[in-house]
């Protein structure tokens, strides 16, 4: 056994970029639902906020990746007045 950690990525997603991607699409998204709730915000309301509809508010609460870019993640997070601090390494 190895000291990398495995998560759920690593045991769906063969190929590696695609992998990471997602791992960053999901951290995103959890932040951005997160920052909804600690925020009260209703759907309808953080929608508004991000300059989205409710439905693509849904999408992301849902969990569902495949419809989010990382740049429109982004741009959520940018509209909810928050931003990305990124931290780098080497990949093991």
């Amino acid at each position: 056994m190895t000291d990398k950690t495995v998560d759920v990525w690593d045991a769906i997603i063969d190929d590696p970029t695609e992998r990471e991607s997602c791992r960053i699409k999901s951290r995103i998204m959890m932040i951005i639902e997160q920052h909804i709730k600690k925020q009260g915000l209703t759907q309808q309301q953080a929608a508004e906020k991000m300059g989205v509809t409710q439905p693509r508010i849904s999408d992301l609460t849902r969990g569902k990746i495949g419809k989010f870019t990382i740049d429109t993640l982004i741009d959520m997070l940018s509209a909810m007045g928050l931003q990305i601090e990124m931290k780098l390494k080497d990949a093991v």
